[in-house]
Order: C-alpha cells, then structure tokens, then sequence
C-alpha cells in the first residue's frame, strides 16, 4: 500500500480536523452566513467572507474523476469526489480494484494514517 503524506503540517486551525479524524469522525467548514459547504476547508468562506464553523460530514460522495497511477512501483488511484455536502476535494481511492472504479460511483471516507501518524480523508466503494 503507498504511504501517505500528511497534506500540511498540523497547526491550530486544523487541529479540530485532526482530532476528529484520529476519532474516524469526518469534519468540514459550513460558511455561518450563506450556509455552503467548502473544502478546503477554512476559517472564513471562499464564497461570500463569512465565518465558518466545523461540522460533521457525512463521510458519503460520488466519484467525480479519477486516474489510476499504474507506472509506479506502488500504484494508487487519485480522484476528485463530490461530497454528499456539495464541495468537491482531491483524494485517494482505495480498497478496490482500479478497473472497477467508475465516475458516479457511490463512496464512503475512509481513514487512512500518514508517515507522520495523521489520519488522512480517503475514499472507498460504499458498502450497501
């Protein structure tokens, strides 16, 4: 299995991210004034300035793209998946065969640790 990096290096303003994520809890950012979801996730919202706060996600999306990395000694898959929730966030599938994966495809969050012993968002086939 590829070894995951942390994305960023822990600091207060993911710290609530973090902690949830040691948990298996997936957080997000809901702007406090025009109520939309966003990822990456921030203090203040990308689309109109507002605060935010952290929330929990539902942890469901759909595949939106994704591109098998087959030319390496440890393949993965990386894809962009649509969350339940609305934003769409760059990931790793995993727990399937790349040949299976399909755009439009129901998934699920799945926790994954990195190097540094974060636990990193990824995504696997949902279970029915």
């Amino acid at each position: 299995m590829t070894t995951l990096l942390p994305p960023s290096p822990a600091n207060p303003d993911t710290a609530p991210f973090d902690a949830a994520a040691s948990d298996g809890r997936f957080l997000g950012r809901r702007c406090d004034s025009c109520q939309r979801f966003h990822w990456y996730p921030r203090p203040y919202c990308p689309f109109c300035g507002g605060a935010t706060s952290w929330l929990a996600l539902s942890g469901r999306g759909v595949v939106y793209s994704f591109s098998p990395m087959r030319r390496i000694p440890e393949p993965f898959v990386i894809a962009y998946v649509t969350l339940e929730e609305g934003p769409t966030m760059l990931t790793h599938l995993v727990d399937a065969d790349p040949d299976t994966i399909a755009i439009g495809q129901p998934v699920q969050v799945v926790f994954r640790p990195s190097e540094g012993g974060r636990q990193i968002p990824c995504f696997a086939p949902a279970r029915n």
